[in-house]
């Protein structure tokens, strides 16, 4: 039975019958109708029946326009269809429905600083599934994302569609990428004792410069700023602010979106020193001496979080060598303001007892569970000490394999035990490059690399490396396992084939060997190497006009050296107790003779301070070393052997001087059997904008080279090889660059011989202290 309509549905049909989009309410009159039939229409993927459930509208029973309004709003807001049409047709309701159509590609238009295969991760719309709006409008805001992340927060992202035959479209999503979104300026307030230039170097942002398109920290990224903020306090506070805090970050881009402007509002606080320092037991039964002992914290010291650490992670080993489990230590700070003095106490207290059930490792699909497991000290059913933990969590960011590493610790089976969680995420570890390189006294070369720091995922490096250069050619294979035998051993093999013609010198010279070692630590900061050399070495082609000495050595022909080594390094940046001062010293010995021509005893010794103890923005180096080489038995050190110079003092050329034949029309330098040399040098800042990663600096060095078991040269000439000093003085440019830290040295001799070879300018690969 059907219903005759009034005026006012009469008006609702009209009102229905039109494509209402998702939201759009219809009028509302009070009329109700009955329908016998529905009938959908427009389908060709959807299932009718699907149509039928979303709209739920029951046959032959009273339907309110409110009802009909609901179906609608149900139908459009499904996700299945473009465009909805309700129509009542006397006792039929037909529902006409427009599918959304299927993406047939995707592209993008506009995008140079990001590849299509990088976009294409980014977004969900996928080829030959239905076209969905609201997902292409998600996808766009995931793309701006994408270049705010590179830097681009100006960039604007429109997705588009073309239309195609049977129901088809391409989505396409048109880029404009914009600008870089550069940090103009980083500015400071609250600062007193160190400028803002000082503390801009401890950030990991920097201001924008001249070299804005090689350096990317100078763009704008929030999730930067957590870790500026935590580097800008460890900073004060390993200086003796303990009470600095960082009170606020104010960031603020500019109308055009292409620049950023960060101040940083901090209150420093007082400068604290150490006073009353005491070590107390609250066990009973537990000594405190044996804990004091260990204490690395010295009155009248500025305050420094990490010489507490340090003291603290010093008396948990004594605890563990004693067999002490679950012993804390506690160290409590009083502050007395009035004179800017600290009070410390480090409390041996008694902690939970609580139990490490298990070390859950996840994420790491390639490197082995050993290689993360062996970063902790505490395995399962050892007690729990936090700090280990965290301890653990540094070793292994510091391995360079993971992107992330996050270690955390849950609750386990039962109060008394804890579940360590170690979740990863890897990076790649290898590398294949091909590059160039200059020399001043080599020239212009080519080089090529493969190094893997992971191999296959047992931590192991694995390096081949080719050279060549104008004079000379240099190839070598290394294999490093830091954990040799499960325990910290460091085996290390190096083999190599090294050639030169007349690099330096009239004569050329060939070098291959092999050179296994192993490397263990002694103590702290101590590291004990020991190793094995079999090399052959041969020196030919001598030019006519060299030395008789020279020539001499060349007739023997190739040389076998077969012989044991060992090096002890001790380094305080191990620890890494003092920030600003840092001291190093090395001894090592090799003795040649376990077979083969060569029989001698070659010990080299150096010893090193890097401080900015006086001035923070000014680095001081002083080293000096020095070496011997003696031989023993009927055997006489020939070139190979003896110390040639390189540039253990600046201002002169490699084996440029020492003992020299004068009577030879070459004038060869010959080397020496002994050598020492001390430099010092001054690092400092020029004035230029620090991200431009310019300094200068100031050096000078003094020493010498002589000795030889044989002086007699060309025409019964015999050499001189007393020990002559040479001194020279220069200036120095450094240039942190995305190829690499370069060097560029100017150099004047002060104390030289008539004969020496100078060299006024190099450039090198600047190396660390």
């Amino acid at each position: 039975m059907t219903r005759k309509l009034s005026k006012g549905a009469v008006a609702l049909v009209t009102a229905l019958t039109i494509s209402v989009p998702a939201g759009l309410l219809v009028p509302q009159p009070a009329a109700a109708y009955v329908f016998n039939d529905v009938r959908i229409e427009g389908t060709q993927r959807v299932d009718p029946a699907t149509v039928l459930s979303y709209a739920n509208i029951a046959r032959g029973q009273d339907v309110s326009a409110g009802e009909l309004n609901d179906a609608l709003q149900r139908l459009q807001n499904s996700g299945l269809f473009e465009t909805v049409e309700v129509d009542p047709q006397g006792g039929v309701l037909v529902i006409r429905v427009s599918e959304y159509p299927t993406i047939n590609q995707i592209s993008f238009e506009g995008n140079r600083r990001i590849k299509d295969d990088q976009l294409a991760q980014v977004v969900q719309s996928q080829s030959r599934r239905v076209y969905e709006p609201s997902q292409a409008l998600t996808d766009a805001s995931n793309i701006a994302q994408a270049y705010a992340t590179e830097g681009r927060l100006a960039a604007r992202v429109d997705p588009k569609i073309i239309r195609r035959s049977d129901n088809r479209v391409d989505l396409v999503f048109e880029i404009r990428e914009g600008d870089l979104t550069e940090i103009e300026r980083i500015s400071f307030s609250g600062n007193r004792a160190y400028s803002d230039r000082r503390l801009r170097q401890v950030l990991q942002t920097k201001q924008a410069g001249i070299l804005r398109t090689l350096i990317r920290r100078d763009t704008f990224a929030p999730e930067r700023i957590p870790l500026d903020e935590s580097l800008l306090t460890d900073f004060y506070r390993s200086r003796g602010y303990a009470d600095f805090k960082v009170q606020g970050i104010a960031s603020e881009i500019t109308r055009e979106r292409d620049a950023f402007y960060i101040t940083f509002n901090i209150q420093e606080g007082p400068r604290y020193r150490f006073a009353r320092i005491d070590t107390v037991s609250e066990i009973p039964g537990v000594d405190a001496s044996a804990f004091a002992a260990q204490n690395r914290v010295g009155r009248g010291d500025y305050y420094n979080p990490a010489a507490i650490d340090n003291t603290i992670r010093r008396m948990e080993t004594v605890a563990i060598q004693q067999g002490l489990n679950f012993v804390n230590i506690e160290p409590r700070v009083t502050r007395n303001p009035s004179n800017q003095t600290l009070d410390l106490v480090f409390a041996l207290t008694r902690g939970p007892r609580v139990f490490v059930e298990r070390i859950d490792i996840e994420g790491n699909t390639t490197t082995r569970d050993e290689v993360i497991r062996r970063q902790f000290t505490t395995v399962e059913g050892d007690p729990f000490n936090p700090r280990e933990i965290r301890n653990a969590a540094e070793r292994i960011r510091a391995l360079g394999y993971f992107s992330d590493a996050q270690v955390d610790s849950r609750p386990g089976t039962s109060e008394e035990q804890v579940v360590v969680d170690v979740n990863v995420e890897e990076q790649p570890t290898g590398s294949l490059s091909f590059g160039a390189s200059y020399g001043v006294n080599s020239g212009v070369g080519l080089n090529a690399s493969l190094t893997e720091s992971n191999f296959l995922g047992r931590g192991q490096t694995v390096g081949l490396s080719i050279a060549t250069a104008k004079d000379d050619r240099q190839a070598s294979f290394n294999f490093v396992e830091p954990y040799f035998l499960g325990r910290d051993l460091r085996f290390r093999f190096n083999t190599w084939y090294n050639e030169t013609e007349n690099l330096n010198s009239d004569y050329d010279t060939r070098s291959i060997g092999i050179a296994p070692s192993i490397e263990f630590p002694v103590s702290a900061n101590g590291r004990l190497e020991l190793r094995y050399r079999l090399s052959e070495e041969k020196l030919d082609n001598v030019d006519e006009g060299s030395s008789q000495i020279l020539m001499d050595e060349a007739e023997g022909g190739a040389r076998l050296s077969s012989g044991f080594g060992y090096t002890y390094r001790w380094d305080t940046r191990i620890t890494g107790l003092d920030p600003l001062t840092s001291y190093k010293l090395e001894f090592s010995q090799d003795f040649a003779g376990a077979g083969g021509d060569v029989k001698s005893v070659t010990t080299t010794a150096l010893a090193g301070i890097e401080s900015n103890a006086w001035r923070e923005e000014v680095t001081l180096r002083a080293e000096i070393e020095a070496g011997a080489v003696h031989a023993y038995g009927d055997y006489e050190t020939w070139i190979l052997d003896r110390f040639r110079g390189g540039n253990k003092i600046r201002g002169f050329e490699p084996n440029g001087i020492g003992p020299r034949d004068l009577a030879a029309p070459n004038e060869d330098g010959l080397g020496g059997n002994y050598y020492w040399a001390a430099r010092a040098e001054a690092q400092f800042p020029l004035g230029l904008p620090e991200e431009y990663g310019i300094t200068g600096g100031l050096f000078a060095d003094v020493g010498s080279i002589w000795g030889l078991d044989n002086t007699v040269g060309t025409d019964g000439n015999v050499v001189d090889d007393d020990m002559y000093v040479r001194a020279a003085v220069g200036a120095s440019i450094f240039w942190t660059t995305p190829i690499g830290p370069l060097r560029f040295n100017f150099s004047k001799a002060l104390r030289k011989e008539d004969y020496d070879e100078e060299q006024s300018f190099d450039l090198t690969i600047s190396t660390r202290f």
